[in-house]
């Protein structure tokens, strides 16, 4: 039997919920175990007023755990994101292991902040671009990017294609397909 791959989506207060609903529903879907990390104690409410119940507390995992640390963006949550040495210590840690770390909206100024786009190429929500610049990384305006273990993508509209991307890295081609035709996606999103 194949061992499932582990993904990590940090959650803080203010997040955006399409895009963190979309990456753990689909990520789901794709036989990816999703574990979902609050900063806060639960539940953890949205930019819109979604509330969810984290699985654990962002003291309770370590990045040695997991194939692929995620960072949903939303404001305020990407800031409460960035602004968290726990944040900053467990997506560098995951770096430095050869682990994926995704970002999206405006949560990408996390991965600047934590030093891992240094000469990489990304995105980020819109008019944000400095921000990776900062960090060294060379932004892009393309829906999604991938630099190596590094995938970045734009905003909610995005989410699905970021996510099915992330999907084909943890769980293959061939599920990932699967699940974008059984969601329709397919007849959207190009891959």
């Amino acid at each position: 039997m194949i061992a499932l791959k582990k993904a990590l989506v940090l959650l803080a207060e203010g997040f955006e919920e399409i895009e963190a609903c979309t990456i753990i529903d689909v990520l789901r879907r794709c036989d990816v175990h999703v574990v979902t990390a609050g900063l806060t104690p639960n539940p953890i409410l949205g930019g819109h007023g979604v509330s969810i119940a984290a699985d654990k507390g962002v003291d309770e995992v370590s990045s040695e755990d997991f194939d692929a640390v995620i960072c949903p963006g939303g404001a305020p949550g990407f800031q409460n994101l960035r602004s968290d040495n726990r944040v900053l210590n467990l997506v560098r840690s995951a770096f430095q292991k050869g682990k994926l770390i995704a970002a999206i909206c405006g949560a990408p100024v996390v991965l600047s902040d934590a030093g891992v786009l240094v000469g990489k190429e990304c995105t980020i929500y819109p008019g944000m671009e400095k921000e990776l610049e900062k960090g060294r990384g060379i932004p892009k305006k393309d829906s999604v990017v991938i630099d190596g273990n590094i995938i970045t993508s734009r905003g909610p509209a995005t989410a699905f294609q970021f996510t099915l991307t992330l999907s084909e890295k943890l769980a293959g081609k061939e599920r990932r397909k699967q699940v974008a035709e059984a969601t329709l996606a397919d007849l959207y999103i190009k891959m």
